[in-house]
């Protein structure tokens, strides 16, 4: 007899909580672990409105807890986080070193893989981090955000003085500005809410309206709006031979000004995840605040709801409680 779970499922747009979804059964060099929180994010919502043709388990955000992990039993019992990408390790993409971009990749509730807005799920035990003691769960649920935003400091050399703009103030707009004030560049996020803005402006990050940016000043110029207003915003805000660092997916296609990336010999970064180790660190150390983004938390049998709720315009995080 299969035993069965409680998890949030995603078919042709709709959602539903069901509670005869299959317990995910760990193969061998992966482990079964209990979701304790997980995280809506944007990815999530764009799922729901058919960004990427996925069918099941949603959600790539979590923490958990290992129950079980045949052939290394040492991480049984430890509260981890898990980088989303499961490689195969063994085609030319991984041995060149490019694991998040494997050929034959499973992507952690977006891609081949039921996710984290259940019960439990299974992910590659070189895929985990233990989380540290000190780091409660609605913190340590910010680790792959913060990941991502981590990556553009992994792929644009960011130096103290440079002109740096964060276009858009949502979820992985908060999360780009704090990694990159602690660079000590000159920093400053474009937004067109004064309430996400002004908790920005709290830590000290200056902060405009969207309509008052500058146009060609910046060394640096990072998209998080997902939308294509916030893309030739970026493009606009950056200088000749400066960078744009695209953080957002699309849903469908965004024009571009093409002809002004090739004269003003803009470099494009497209930029997805990121280093875990250095997110956990700094959520450990205290030197990002991520404890205001959190708006609301909902129980697993109500994740439709939880996701209505972090659709609505200005939220910010929304947490789905799973177990204790």
């Amino acid at each position: 007899m299969i035993d069965t779970m409680r998890g949030l499922w995603l078919e042709r747009q709709a959602l539903r909580v069901r509670d005869d979804l299959a317990e995910p059964e760990a193969p061998p060099g992966e482990a079964r672990i209990r979701v304790l929180t997980a995280g809506i994010c944007n990815t999530d919502l764009e799922l729901a409105r058919g960004y990427y043709p996925f069918t099941g388990v949603p959600g790539h955000e979590f923490v958990g807890r290992v129950e079980a992990a045949t052939g290394a039993e040492r991480w049984e019992g430890r509260r981890v986080v898990g980088e989303i990408n499961a490689s195969c390790g063994e085609c030319g993409t991984c041995r060149a070193g490019r694991r998040t971009h494997c050929e034959r990749r499973t992507v952690l509730g977006i891609r081949g893989r039921h996710g984290a807005f259940a019960e439990w799920l299974s992910l590659p035990v070189v895929n985990l981090h233990e989380v540290p003691d000190g780091v409660p769960n609605e913190l340590a649920v910010f680790t792959e955000p913060l990941a991502a935003a981590l990556e553009i400091q992994e792929q644009v050399a960011i130096r103290p003085g440079h002109r740096v703009v964060v276009i858009g103030d949502g979820k992985l707009a908060q999360l780009v500005a704090q990694t990159l004030a602690l660079t000590g560049c000159a920093l400053s996020v474009a937004g067109r809410h004064p309430g996400k803005l002004a908790l920005l402006a709290a830590r000290g990050v200056a902060t405009m309206a969207s309509a008052d940016m500058p146009e060609g000043r910046a060394d640096v110029a990072v998209e998080c709006t997902g939308n294509a207003e916030g893309l030739e915003l970026a493009r606009r805000a950056v200088r000749p031979r400066g960078t744009v660092v695209l953080k957002s997916t699309y849903r469908g296609r965004a024009p571009l000004d093409v002809s002004r990336i090739v004269v003003d010999e803009v470099t494009l970064v497209g930029s997805r995840c990121g280093p875990f180790a250095p997110a956990l660190a700094l959520l450990a150390e205290g030197k990002v605040d991520v404890a205001p983004l959190v708006r609301a938390r909902f129980p697993l049998r109500e994740a439709v709801a939880a996701f209505a709720e972090a659709a609505r315009p200005g939220v910010l995080k929304v947490l789905v409680e799973v177990g204790t």
